[in-house]
């Protein structure tokens, strides 16, 4: 069983769990709720063991039950975070190495409140690599959990930026490393490049192509990837 599904599988038992406590006051439901959590626990520890199971999944447990709210609140929905495929004029693509991770990708971050979608990828990419940026459109809006970005639910809302001026410096705690490449050029380890590269690089050659998104699978919830349907 891939491991994304089976987080896929914990997030979403784990929102549904969590939504219900929040506009639940049976005492029934509520105790039928938490128990849910706690499977969804037991398949989130299953789907990566790096610890003693039972002692995390009563900690995710204990997390996800202090992030209950009540009413509208208490809707459990995928965080948002934008992304920013920058090129430049020689046809090369900024990316950072990420220093959680260690892995590579175009500079992204957290939506913060009072910005814009299209502010936040200027402000990303500022902060992340010192570069200035003019965000020119929207090109894409993927699901990180399903695609196997991240284990925290998010939409990403990925911007064709352009490269105005700046110098390269890598944010001394969010980035190892940062640079400008080449299809031919690319770092590893690079996270998702085949579901993304080539329509970035499009954008960064200057072609105007349809916002790419997550094609619907079939069946709706339970279909897979290799299952899933052209949009029409």
């Amino acid at each position: 069983m891939p491991t994304r599904t089976l987080l896929r599988w914990a997030e979403s038992l784990s929102a549904t769990a969590r939504t219900g406590l929040g506009f639940s006051q049976s005492l029934y439901e509520r105790e039928r709720f938490e128990e849910i959590l706690r499977v969804a626990a037991d398949i989130r520890v299953a789907a990566a063991p790096d610890g003693d199971a039972a002692e995390d999944a009563d900690g995710l447990v204990v997390e996800w039950l202090s992030q209950v709210g009540e009413g509208v609140p208490g809707y459990v929905t995928p965080k948002v975070a934008v992304g920013a495929a920058v090129g430049n004029d020689d046809g090369e693509l900024l990316l950072i190495q990420r220093a959680d991770s260690g892995v590579w990708l175009y500079p992204t971050g957290w939506c913060d409140v009072g910005y814009s979608a299209a502010e936040v990828a200027v402000k990303e990419v500022h902060e992340e690599t010192g570069i200035e940026a003019e965000p020119v459109r929207l090109i894409a809006v993927l699901d990180g959990l399903r695609l196997g970005f991240t284990r925290v639910p998010l939409y990403s809302l990925v911007f064709y930026c352009r490269a105005l001026g700046g110098t390269l410096a890598p944010h001394p705690l969010e980035c190892r490393d940062v640079g400008w490449f080449t299809p031919e050029t690319l770092p590893a380890p690079l996270v998702g490049y085949e579901r993304w590269g080539e329509h970035v690089f499009a954008a960064v050659r200057g072609e105007h192509r349809d916002v790419l998104y997550d094609r619907v699978r079939e069946p709706l919830w339970r279909g897979d990837l290799d299952t899933a349907r052209e949009p029409r």
